[in-house]
């Protein structure tokens, strides 16, 4: 019986075991599986090995990092095509903007087999893009695109990035059950269902061209009261001249015309005159335009579906270098993504995050010092000035008294 159970259970072992379609942690031969593009010629940045000026592990931490301000950026690999079919998709990587950055993409594209490394640029038709996008105070964002039919449909929500200048993990999970998941350093920022928070088929239901409000559809709350009138002396004017104001002694008539007194607002104004409101007795309520099945929208149950999956690249505009990118993964397993994050990125986080502020304690340190240095000079030279002024001073007066006795 024990056997049995044993054989069930590695056969269950074997079934249920993850798929990694591609792994990548950048170490020495990455350059032998990433390809670079050379679309826009002189403008093309390079990508260097690096861990950064601050890392929890000076290898562990070691990615792909931007290098020059300014310009495109192109670099994708290729694996062995597959499609996500009745299983889930996880699209997972980290990203450091260690440069503050200001503009810029921190995004990766997941690409079909016959991409073209070398000329991959801008507009090179993409499955899937994925990631944060910084660009000034306004566009601080999770970019999560999809292909489908030819176009490339954007989130209808708003995910905000980090913008920080720490490493962070992103991941996307697509469900065969055509739901997501987004989550940001392991946790769920935001999730739902495809068909709702992206355009891809047309509305289920459209307004019945047909349907019409009736003309006679009171759509009025409250009316004029028709027994409500306006009293007899209840119109008065807005502005009255001042009592109170008498013409100067000096005025002249022929010279300064006819004196007229300042006009002062009249406390008996009441402004315009409105009969008050009462409930309409022929109200409807607000009228809905009613609804009828679109003969357009045909539905898909196969919206996360890609059946030629076989390059993933980063192809970003960036105006200020810096970023890292590092522990690239595409799976299969939800549970097997997260336990990668954690045993990478979640192993490295916190002395990364010690290092830079220990750097940033020493640099605040080193500034103060140097301005305690400077301002002990200018004090100096500030007391070396006075006292030169003060010989000169004492050698005038002695050359005068000199001059004053012969």
């Amino acid at each position: 019986m024990k056997a049995a159970i044993l054989i069930i259970a590695l056969f269950g072992a074997v079934f249920c075991k993850e798929k990694i379609y591609f792994k990548e942690e950048f170490g020495d031969d990455f350059a032998d599986r990433w390809v670079e593009s050379t679309a826009k010629g002189a403008e093309q940045g390079k990508f260097v090995s690096s861990a950064g000026k601050f890392y929890g592990d000076a290898e562990k931490d070691k990615g792909i990092q931007t290098s020059q301000d300014a310009r495109f950026y192109g670099l994708s690999a290729k694996f062995d095509k597959f499609s996500n079919e009745g299983k889930t998709l996880v699209i997972q990587f980290t990203v450091k903007h260690e440069q503050n950055i200001d503009c810029g993409g921190g995004y990766a594209k997941i690409f079909s087999s016959d991409l073209e490394q070398t000329n991959m640029h801008g507009d090179s038709p993409y499955l899937i893009m994925f990631g944060p996008d910084i660009c000034g105070p306004g566009t601080k964002k999770v970019h999560v695109i999809f292909n489908y039919k030819g176009k490339n449909l954007l989130i209808k929500k708003d995910i905000r990035c980090k913008d920080d200048v720490y490493t962070h993990l992103y991941t996307l999970i697509v469900k065969p059950d055509n739901t997501y998941i987004v989550k940001i350093d392991n946790e769920k920022v935001e999730s739902g269902e495809l068909e709702a928070d992206w355009d891809f088929l047309p509305p289920k239901k459209i307004k019945d061209p047909e349907a019409k409000k009736p003309e006679d559809w009171d759509e009025r709350e409250n009316i004029d009261d028709p027994e409500d009138k306006k009293p007899e002396d209840y119109d008065k004017p807005e502005h009255i001249a001042d009592p109170d104001a008498k013409k100067p002694d000096d005025w002249d008539d022929e010279m300064d015309g006819e004196w007229e007194p300042p006009m002062i607002d009249n406390p008996e104004y009441k402004g315009e005159w409105k009969p008050k409101q009462i409930p309409n007795p022929d109200y409807k309520g607000k009228w809905v335009h009613p609804e009828i099945d679109n003969p357009e929208y045909t539905a898909d149950d196969e919206l996360y579906k890609y059946t030629d999956i076989g390059a993933i690249g980063f192809d970003l505009w960036q105006v200020k270098s810096g970023t890292i990118f590092d522990n690239v993964l595409i799976t299969d397993s939800e549970s097997y993504a997260e336990e990668y994050g954690n045993e990478t990125w979640g192993q490295t986080k916190e002395p990364e995050k010690k290092m830079k502020e220990k750097q940033d304690e020493e640099e605040s340190k080193k500034r103060e010092e140097e301005e305690k240095k400077q301002k002990e000079e200018d004090d100096a030279k500030k007391d070396d000035d006075e006292e030169e002024e003060d010989k000169e001073e004492e050698e005038d007066k002695e050359e005068k008294e000199d001059h004053d006795e012969l």
